[in-house]
């Protein structure tokens, strides 16, 4: 592993909306769904359900970050203002949406970066393919699962119960 990615999921310090540091510190001992977001995908409606899994679970220890990018197809065009009025407003959401990121690429975030090199994709890819990829954390900090964008976030339900439980 390259030397700009931490060993631990909880080293990990990504920025907030406001460029302020987010320490992965404070999810020690919680369920973690980590899900890179866009407001122009035809996933987008996925925010809904997000929102209904952080409200059934958040209770139980469930924390959902969502991480902005622009990288596919150019459907995250807003600043991380923008972005965070068009969570709240379309759907609700509550659950922290951090600032805008890459996923891919020389320039991408160490998030990325560590949950890339911890959990493959379909046939061992490693890259994120599209918008609404997510990775399941579990309450010690290994990257239980990733899913598909074209898993849906009630597709998630069983495996977030099990985990919080």
């Amino acid at each position: 592993m390259s030397s700009d990615v931490p060993e631990s999921f909880y080293d990990l310090k990504p920025l907030d909306k406001k460029s302020e540091q987010f320490d992965f510190h404070q999810l020690e001992g919680k369920v973690v769904l980590v899900v890179n977001v866009a407001s122009k995908c035809g996933f987008t409606p996925q925010y809904k359900g997000l929102e209904e899994l952080y409200k059934k679970y958040h209770g139980q220890g469930l924390e959902i970050l969502g991480f902005p990018c622009n990288q596919f197809g150019r459907q995250e065009p807003g600043t991380d203002e923008e972005i965070a009025s068009f969570c709240t407003l379309n759907y609700g959401v509550t659950f922290p949406v951090l600032k805008k990121i890459d996923v891919n690429g020389d320039h991408a975030d160490p998030v990325y970066k560590f949950l890339k090199s911890k959990k493959a994709g379909l046939l061992g890819f490693r890259g994120i393919k599209w918008n609404f990829e997510k990775f399941v954390i579990d309450k010690q900090g290994n990257v239980f699962q990733r899913y598909s964008s074209m898993s849906t976030p009630e597709a998630l339900d069983a495996d977030i119960a099990k985990l919080v439980a």
